[in-house]
């Protein structure tokens, strides 16, 4: 569950299971075929699968099923679809769901069962675009503080927000300032253990009446747990 830090709350985790990996795993592979496929094997050349491959690294993802799902995704039997869905849950906290898919029509029907299920609603494309905000967003395991140097170097490369919390640096930047700050963490020879970019809330949804809180929490493990869907981002703010 999501700690004190907000920054724990961009994305709703729960403690991992054998099963959760399980599907953690199929989603950094599917992004690595996906990404592989938009901008071809190399990763000097395309900044989304070296993203792709950092962020699988990070899970502990075999180097060999990484080096398959690139060769996967090289070829031509890759045919995915990225789609995005919006809506409320129960109680009006915001979701958004970022999908991958070789059957539309069924992750639409998932999708839109989900949010039945639990009372929640589905809108149109679009209609949370004042919720949330695309920022470039990273989380750095630090052994120690930063030296103020350092910081103020990520800040001069476009890092606008930072945070020390639960032994990581967290930091986001703007979409147009993603690589320069990136370039900065390797100058300073950082490395992230997550990297990408995220729809931070600009608002939060507080104070949640418990059942409703409850059935948002099992909207988004619905989703989560669909191999189609690879984010889901909410503005719930979670007690602490």
């Amino acid at each position: 569950m999501a700690g004190h830090s907000r920054w724990a709350n961009i994305k709703h985790k729960k403690a991992a299971s054998d099963n959760k990996r399980g599907k953690l795993f199929t989603k950094l592979v599917k992004e690595i075929m996906i990404a592989t496929k938009e901008g071809g094997p190399h990763l000097d050349g395309n900044p989304r699968l070296r993203l792709a491959v950092q962020n699988a690294r990070g899970a502990n993802i075999p180097k060999d099923t990484i080096e398959r799902a690139i060769n996967k995704g090289a070829g031509v039997g890759v045919d995915y679809q990225e789609l995005t869905y919006e809506g409320y849950g129960p109680g009006g906290a915001a979701i958004f769901v970022e999908a991958s898919t070789d059957n539309p029509i069924r992750t639409i029907q998932n999708v839109r069962s989900y949010f039945a299920k639990v009372g929640g609603s589905l809108g149109k494309n679009g209609s949370l675009e004042f919720v949330f905000q695309r920022k470039g967003v990273f989380a750095v395991p630090l052994a120690a503080p930063l030296p103020e140097d350092d910081l103020w170097a990520l800040i001069d490369a476009g890092a606008d927000d930072t945070e020390l919390a639960d032994g990581y640096l967290h930091l986001t930047c703007r979409l147009e300032d993603f690589g320069a700050v990136q370039r900065q963490l390797d100058d300073l020879q950082l490395v992230p253990e997550q990297a990408g970019l995220q729809r931070v809330p600009l608002l939060w949804k507080e104070d949640l009446p418990a059942e409703s809180l409850q059935k948002t929490l099992k909207l988004i493990d619905l989703l989560e747990d669909d191999d189609d869907v690879q984010q889901v981002y909410h503005n719930l703010q979670l007690p602490d």
